[in-house]
């Protein structure tokens, strides 16, 4: 959805959207900003205010009402029956206060919550796309993971490239690095990460870490710190997950604990009990254990838990579908 277009006659009213103080672990703080912000203005509470972007956003998507379970469940199977076009249409815009109101869990990650809600609205269209109304669940719902997965592909994408250049002599690395590398190549030098640090004036690691930010690797990164040796300087860096990695596992990890808890319902009981004390448990009970207390016999309880396996791969990478390449990583 494209930003509303706004002329300089425009009023709005400052208290309609201010930006919130966050307290870590409180989106319900965030939620009631958003709300706060989509309340209808009364006429004469209006003030000359210039208009930003995102609050004539918000003023623009408050002329689209929420659906009933009804209406919704009619003009999805419009859609997915009949190719109706404005069903689909009605169905993307009941739902952009939801992308709002995702986009504002993560806006502590990036600065401009616009394009934010314009990742957000793209899984929003892509979940209307794939959205069964015969499967019994509401929209918003299946959509949110949809919504989510777009925000975090954006953020995930971006990050490397914002944190490389954070800074002026970030910048200018991240600008000139490798054309500094092509002119030390003609004069017949290595541009190794030691000399390229001395032409900029700068410490190695800042030519390490943008070049491994870029993805570089012809900036010689890799190449040994000196002929008798073979540690390189990636040899240098953390082995681990990168700190965008991390984030977006832990989001990952917060979304799959959110699906188990929804997929439990529809679970038997030894299922469950197999999810909570082996699958997700810090201290996993054996097979055997869970066996005789279901009177079962081992095999039984391993066939059983690759079953579920299989049922709870299939349901989250439908649900969850940034979660689908975890899933091959680890086939």
């Amino acid at each position: 959805m494209e930003d509303a277009n706004t002329s300089d006659e425009e009023e709005f009213h400052e208290s309609e959207w201010q930006e919130p103080e966050l307290d870590d672990g409180e989106a319900e703080e965030e939620v009631a900003e958003v709300q706060h912000a989509l309340v209808p203005l009364k006429q004469n509470d209006r003030s000359l205010v210039p208009l930003d972007p995102l609050a004539a956003y918000l003023r623009e998507i408050r002329q689209y009402e929420e659906m009933t379970e009804e209406e919704e469940h009619e003009m999805a199977v419009q859609y997915t029956k009949d190719g109706d076009m404005s069903a689909a249409y009605r169905l993307i815009t009941s739902n952009l206060v939801l992308v709002v109101r995702i986009a504002m869990t993560f806006r502590r990650e990036w600065q401009n919550m616009m394009d934010l809600i314009q990742e957000g609205n793209v899984g929003l269209m892509k979940a209307v796309k794939n959205f069964d109304p015969m499967r019994g669940v509401r929209l918003p719902a299946y959509a949110t993971w949809w919504i989510r997965s777009y925000i975090l592909k954006f953020l995930l994408d971006n990050w490397r490239m914002v944190k490389v250049g954070t800074t002026n002599t970030r910048r200018k690395l991240l600008y000139n690095l490798k054309k500094e590398k092509e002119k030390l190549e003609q004069q017949g030098f290595e541009p190794s990460t030691k000399l390229l640090a001395e032409r900029f004036g700068v410490d190695e690691s800042e030519v390490i870490d943008v070049a491994a930010g870029l993805g570089a690797s012809d900036l010689s990164v890799d190449t040994p710190y000196n002929a008798g040796s073979t540690l390189t300087p990636l040899d240098t860096l953390s082995d681990g997950h990168s700190l965008e990695d991390q984030y977006v596992n832990e989001h990952l990890f917060d979304a799959f604990n959110d699906l188990i808890s929804e997929m439990k319902d529809s679970l038997k009981p030894i299922e469950v009990q197999i999810i909570e004390e082996r699958l997700l448990s810090s201290d996993p009970k054996s097979l055997r254990e869970i066996g005789e207390e279901n009177n079962v016999t081992r095999e039984a309880i391993r066939q059983a838990e690759q079953r579920l396996k299989n049922k709870i791969k299939a349901f989250i990478s439908e649900r969850l579908p940034e979660a689908a390449d975890y899933f091959k990583e680890s086939d």
